[in-house]
């Protein structure tokens, strides 16, 4: 009850908000929303409807609820099948920038996580940050050794507001689900989970340098690409020091045209260092956007901030990757088929019709001229649509689908007359031989061969084990199971009792080597 008077409380909190910015339509997935969404406009002080799309005038009022509103605007962004793709768009360029706190304060926490005296740590500090976000804020400093360093400070009690506001999430997604069956496919609790697990890993700079190093490895034989180097002894729970980048942030296209910067090849160096960070490792940036790339005078990129990251299985690249070529080769049942294997879309449901759905999304994209096309939309608009084939939602392709946009709206920045995805093109055939052609599949082949030949011997050994235990202790059946197993009545004879025998111990073996592979 008290769960229930409090999140109450605030949800009319947030809907006078809402109604400031003329942006209750988010209200309408919530039971009772129509009439909250009234309430609220009649208590706000709010003068009129707003000429600004309902997308930006949401993303206004959330950056005015605060931190986790605005993180929670940007995992919408991913959810076109929710709000539509014009809102997801906007919310994607949503502004997580908050006024920065105290450098004191900065230096506090610091000295407190890296347990040293502040002045042993860096010998300058710039008191003004570089950058105030809903997460922490990033200061430049120098260390006693004279390395110029980032240094990253958790925003003081962000746990305790997170927190609070998440369990407002938590409630609103667990009303929908109960209440709107029609919504369930969507995931909302699933939804919030995710938001959950990311801020997690976001508020523990631990983690983020531990993805930083680990993107450093996959890419410290490209000189194109360039991530900077974690000062491990400088990081803690709550801080993290790297290496200082120096550049141009790559949306600046007339610094770029100052320094000489052949835009089409620096697009080319991003969307190949992007095709590789998916397909290659399976482990992408997923916050690229300009303001954490850089470029230096030599046309290299720089990547910064590490907080959230998106990880990709090599089953769901594959995936990934048919599914893209048959959209690009206009195979629309291949498209279809991919879907029905990966189990993505129910058995039950008509190859044909869908292949008709894959079809209607992918002809007016493709259609389009080359510098048009957005792979990113398209996967957006064939999420929206599933929902007439029970397909549920994947979380990690919608992290990538947001990403993909946000890469494509850059790469028209940069460089408006080419697309990325061509650019790359040659990467992509090449990793589509090696993944996808007929050598890679007898490869796979023989690996999941490998595989149960190895089990093998458990299989076999559980098989003894369980026949042992039969000899020695008995199987005691039920009459009625002793009787069927007979034939009805005792008929039958000897035939009935070995054909059953026979097949209870095919039923034993095959649960013996389902709790074996499980």
């Amino acid at each position: 009850m008290i769960r229930f008077v409090r999140n109450s409380f605030r949800l009319i909190t947030m809907a006078r908000t809402l109604a400031r910015h003329d942006a209750l339509f988010p209200l309408d997935l919530v039971p009772g929303g129509k009439a909250l969404a009234i309430l609220a406009r009649l208590t706000a002080p709010f003068s009129g409807g707003s000429t600004l799309p309902k997308g930006r005038r949401l993303a206004r009022a959330l950056e005015e609820l605060g931190p986790a509103f605005i993180k929670l605007g940007q995992t919408l962004a991913t959810r076109a099948d929710l709000i539509g793709d014009d809102v997801a768009a906007d919310l994607s360029s949503l502004q997580d920038r908050l006024p920065p706190f105290p450098a004191s304060i900065a230096k506090r926490v610091i000295s407190t996580q890296l347990a040293a005296p502040f002045d042993d740590l860096f010998i300058e500090f710039d008191e003004t940050p570089v950058a105030a976000a809903s997460i922490a804020q990033v200061h430049f400093a120098k260390t006693p050794d004279g390395r110029e360093v980032a240094v990253k400070v958790l925003r003081p009690d962000i746990a305790v507001r997170f927190a609070r506001d998440l369990d407002l999430f938590y409630w609103a997604a667990e009303i929908v689900e109960w209440t709107q069956p029609r919504l369930r496919r969507l995931k909302p609790v699933e939804t919030i989970k995710t938001l959950e697990d990311s801020v997690k890993l976001e508020m523990d700079f631990r983690f983020e340098a531990s993805a930083a190093s680990e993107f450093r490895e996959n890419f410290k034989d490209d000189p194109t690409y360039y991530i900077p180097e974690i000062d491990w002894e400088r990081t803690a729970q709550h801080v993290v020091t790297m290496e200082r980048v120096k550049g141009v942030r790559i949306d600046n296209v007339e610094a770029l045209e100052q320094m000489g910067i052949n835009r089409t090849e620096l697009l080319a160096k991003a969307a190949a260092a992007f095709f590789q960070q998916v397909f290659r490792d399976g482990f992408f940036h997923a916050d690229m956007h300009p303001g954490n790339l850089f470029v230096d005078a030599n046309g290299r990129v720089s990547v910064v901030d590490f907080g959230i990251m998106g990880r990709v299985d090599r089953q769901t690249r594959l995936y990934l990757a048919e599914m893209l070529l048959g959209f690009l080769t206009r195979d629309y049942r291949r498209v279809a088929e991919i879907h029905f294997e990966a189990g993505y879309v129910p058995r039950n449901q008509s190859l044909e019709n869908f292949q008709q759905v894959c079809r209607s999304i992918g002809e007016p994209i493709l259609g389009k001229e080359l510098a048009d096309i957005s792979v990113g939309r398209l996967l957006g608009q064939l999420f929206q649509v599933t929902e007439t084939f029970g397909m549920e939602t994947q979380p990690q392709l919608l992290m990538l689908q947001k990403t993909m946009i946000v890469a494509e709206g850059l790469s028209r920045i940069l460089s408006p007359n080419e697309n990325m995805w061509n650019l790359s093109r040659p990467l992509i055939e090449e990793w589509m031989r090696e993944n996808l052609g007929p050598e890679a599949k007898i490869a796979e082949a023989s690996r999941q061969a490998g595989s149960m030949l190895r089990r093998l011997p458990r299989v076999i050994e559980a098989a003894e084990r369980a026949s042992g235990v039969l000899t020695e202790q008995g199987l005691k059946l039920h009459p009625d199971t002793v009787a069927a197993m007979r034939g009805r009545g005792g008929k039958g004879g000897g035939g009935g009792i070995f054909k059953n025998g026979v097949l209870l111990w095919l039923a034993i073996i095959a649960l013996t080597v389902a709790v074996v592979l499980k």
